[in-house]
């Protein structure tokens, strides 16, 4: 009898180890099988360190010349594998010069742009804005006005979620009064933005504005900060003639003097070799410049070039940046 119950005890006793050894394996946090842990950290390694949208520049061929709708945008730049939109004003000014740049015209414009980014899962990012007066123009009505022109942009970009519109500085070619009106137009244009918490971001287009040291000194002047640059890979000829480019600022130079002040930063292209590497341009070394700054955002494609078509250009562009962009992780 007592060896009986001395069995029946040891088998509770056992069960009792059993439950509790299935109880603890139910709480025990499973342990991430080592090669899961490997993919996970090399998958993020492989990712480039910035975001890529798409300039809408680089299709102005097929809304001009091929009579694409530039309201299709956010479809394309989807397909070609972006997540962000940079659209271009002048590419919309036949409907809208046509309705004198309307309340009503500019409404439309911003309803159907958010229809379709919405539609198709895109992030709106910023507006580029040409044709809208001189900003560094050294008569002050003149410049008021191009200030002025602009408010409508801002009102745009912020009900479009963008956080900038991009702007150029043109006007005088004397250097001392290029610098005085174009701290005085940005400044004026800035505060209006800050007020919808808009940027305002000049970008090295043409003039004196390529001069990079200069609009660097331009931001440092203004001081204000939703006031930057969005430094342009190309784009760094100060003046030209009929046969080119007659001085031409270093563009890695350039690129470095920007980065401080970038909001953005531009892609631009030209042509690619056999290996579909840059024929200008060193994307490796650009890239380097604007990693060791710190910049994360998003990072514009915008072709210009016409050995290829506008699409195959605009894909050569966003595979060399990835592919420049993983090799520096």
């Amino acid at each position: 009898m007592e060896q009986k119950n001395l069995k029946i005890k040891g088998m509770k006793v056992l069960l009792v180890a059993l439950l509790m050894g299935v109880l603890s394996c139910k709480e025990a946090p499973k342990e991430q099988p080592k090669d899961v842990e490997t993919a996970e950290v090399s998958m993020k390694a492989s990712e480039p360190f910035f975001k890529l949208s798409l300039a809408q520049w680089s299709m102005h061929r097929m809304v001009r010349e091929e009579g694409v709708d530039p309201y299709t945008f956010a479809e394309k730049a989807k397909n070609w594998g972006f997540t962000g939109l940079e659209y271009v004003s002048g590419l919309y000014y036949k409907e809208l010069q046509a309705a004198n740049f309307s309340k009503e015209a500019m409404a439309a414009f911003v309803e159907k742009c958010n229809a379709e980014s919405k539609k198709h899962g895109m992030q709106n990012v910023l507006i580029m804005i040409d044709g809208q007066g001189d900003l560094a123009t050294t008569d002050d009505q003149k410049r008021k006005e191009a200030v002025e022109n602009h408010y409508k942009w801002v009102d745009a970009a912020a009900d479009m979620g963008c956080h900038a519109i991009r702007v150029n500085l043109s006007g005088s070619k004397v250097p001392d009064e290029w610098m005085a009106s174009s701290v005085d137009g940005l400044t004026q244009l800035a505060t209006y933005a800050k007020e919808k918490n808009i940027e305002v971001l000049v970008e090295n287009h043409g003039g004196l504005s390529s001069n990079a040291a200069m609009l660097a000194e331009v931001m440092n002047k203004v001081n204000m900060d939703n006031c930057g640059t969005l430094p342009d890979f190309g784009n760094f000829c100060i003046e030209r003639t009929k046969d080119g480019c007659a001085e031409e600022y270093d563009i890695y130079k350039g690129i470095s003097e920007l980065m401080p002040h970038a909001l953005a930063v531009s892609a631009k292209s030209y042509d690619f070799d056999a290996e579909g590497n840059e024929t200008k341009l060193d994307y490796p070394r650009i890239l380097k410049i604007v990693k060791d700054a710190g910049y994360t955002g998003f990072i514009g494609v915008e072709y210009e070039g016409s050995a290829l078509s506008e699409e195959q250009g605009i894909i050569a562009t966003r595979d060399l940046l990835i592919k420049a962009g993983k090799e520096l992780n």
